[in-house]
């Protein structure tokens, strides 16, 4: 069962909002503009917690009084009934939907105490049947919100109500009924704390005695004080349980960074859910994280959401706000991206359009050209050998000239055919306008053997543009140690290491031999620099 629809009314900044969310929802927009109510309301909507004079829609020219209204529709609503074991509880739920695959149900401020369900057959509102509510919950996804201000021990200290305490409470319990050497710590225990022969518990009754002496002097009624030790239930034991990391140092999880803390706590949401879906006959999770980037370098955000991506794929599903230009600029077919904005104090939402995706791109990644650090053009070449070279030579003879990106491709043609494509993909803000197709330069080795002359022509014909705006560049040799001037290698002597062989030809190399001996590389850089942007 997922959520298809939300509809939200006179919540907090929100007046009037609906909009339909996929596998992996994105909520995109500046602070202060809403995205985080959307997910205090579905929150609402779950729990029905929260005064309403803190979660009404306010302002100006609206009704201090007006009905908060938080309406979610479910779809796979008779695969959600099967999850519940009781039958009365299901057929209640099903006298009211029917046969009907999605379930509408409410929440309002009048009776914030109840959740209501439409009727399809009558379109009237229904009560949630009475004591029905955890059989509800049990039919529906369960809510997972994980606040920006959530911090790990929250979620890994040991609690009934902790991901953590809901995990290993079950888990070990049933372990331990099953263990001899617990049968027998209880014995033991039972004999050094209450046995009549113990001395710790002779010390208790002599102690009990003394207190019970003084206290009948004020309460004469009183008749024995006694003072015993319980033989401890296993949850005693775990709360004193420690987490602790090894990345290369081992310490207390709750001494690693922000970024470390945010991931294992995400992962130890998960890796619960995995096990309440196991437990709960198939039942599905809905992830709502506010801020999940936070913290983390853009590679970890990437991972991230390759992650979360993971659980949306399954039966979960998966509702994020961000900043992260990682989350929004790199699609999937599962996502569905909201532009949230505030105009004249309402929260709106709306499907992110592709004109608008360029815009947010720009704004998550800082607003200003110069912060966008994207390059004037690329210059794409087969291994790190060419990009040590380059490099060298760039920063040497001409750091005035446009700064443009050398990017490797791994010494392959094949692999630096696709790498065009992947760098297009990566640095273009929608699919349809690829802003280094007719820039970015290619500078290959001589192509070797038949196939691969064959793989490089079928390549250029299908990017006949390429050939005719003079992008493609090959060398007349089969790799760059051999374009290096004769007496400059002779000069070196023998250094095996490529990239270091590209460092010392790029660090002794003077300017009038790379451009009158290595003339083809210094086309291809002019070239570069000629199509670069400004």
């Amino acid at each position: 069962m997922r959520i298809s629809l939300i509809h939200i009314q006179n919540f907090r900044s929100i007046q009037e909002a609906e909009f339909e969310p996929s596998e992996f929802t994105l909520l995109v927009g500046r602070n202060n503009h809403g995205k985080t109510n959307v997910f205090e309301a579905v929150s609402w909507f779950y729990s029905g917690k929260g005064e309403l004079p803190d979660i009404r829609f306010v302002r100006d020219d609206a009704s201090g009084d007006a009905e908060v209204c938080v309406e979610v529709e479910f779809s796979g609503v008779q695969a959600g009934l099967e999850n519940i074991s009781n039958d009365d509880n299901r057929q209640k739920l099903r006298n009211i939907v029917g046969e009907a695959d999605t379930m509408r149900v409410r929440r309002t401020s009048v009776d914030p105490k109840n959740r209501y369900v439409l009727q399809p057959q009558t379109g009237i509102w229904k009560k949630q049947p009475t004591g029905a509510d955890p059989a509800f919950n049990n039919c529906i996804p369960r809510f997972e919100f994980v606040l920006t201000s959530k911090s790990l021990k929250e979620v890994s200290a040991y609690k009934s109500t902790t991901p953590i305490g809901q995990m290993l409470g079950g888990v070990i319990s049933d372990a331990l009924e099953q263990d001899p050497k617990y049968r027998e710590f209880l014995e033991k225990f039972e004999e050094v704390f209450q046995s009549p022969d113990s001395s710790v518990r002779k010390i208790l009754h002599d102690t009990s005695d003394q207190v019970k002496q003084h206290l009948a002097q004020q309460f004469p009624d009183c008749r024995a004080v006694d003072f015993r030790v319980d033989v401890p239930v296993f949850d005693e034991f775990l709360k004193s349980y420690t987490t602790t990391l090894d990345d290369g140092v081992l310490t207390d999880a709750e001494f690693k960074g922000d970024g470390m803390q945010r991931a294992l706590m995400l992962a130890i949401i998960k890796a619960h859910a995995d096990m309440r879906r196991d437990e709960a006959l198939g039942r599905a999770f809905i992830f709502f994280i506010d801020e999940a980037e936070l913290h983390l370098h853009p590679i970890a955000q990437r991972q991230l959401k390759t992650a979360l991506l993971s659980l949306a794929d399954g039966v979960d599903q998966v509702f994020v706000t961000t900043h992260s230009s990682v989350f929004l600029s790199e699609e999937s077919a599962l996502q569905r991206t909201f532009l949230v904005e505030k105009e004249h104090g309402a929260t709106n939402l709306n499907v992110l359009t592709r004109n608008q995706k360029r815009r947010a791109v720009f704004e998550l990644l800082g607003g200003s050209p110069a912060d966008l650090l994207l390059p004037a053009n690329l210059l794409i070449v087969e291994g790190e050998s060419e990009v040590a070279f380059l490099q060298k030579i760039i920063e040497r003879f001409y750091p005035e000239c446009p700064a443009i990106q050398v990017l490797p491709a791994r010494g392959d043609d094949q692999r630096q055919a696709d790498y065009l494509k992947d760098v297009m993909k990566v640095f273009a803000v929608v699919d349809d306008s690829p802003i280094y197709k007719h820039k970015a330069i290619l500078l290959l080795d001589a192509p070797t053997g038949i196939e691969k002359q064959k793989r490089l022509r079928t390549f250029l014909d299908n990017h006949v543009y390429l050939e005719k705006n003079n992008q493609v560049f090959a060398l007349p040799v089969l790799g760059l140690e051999d374009y290096y001037p004769e007496s400059l290698r002779e000069e070196i002597g023998n250094v095996t290491n490529k990239v270091k062989l590209a460092k010392k030809v790029g660090g002794c190399i003077t300017q009038d031999d790379f451009e009158i001996q290595m003339p083809v590389i210094f086309d291809a850089l002019s070239g570069c620099w000629d199509k670069a942007y400004g």
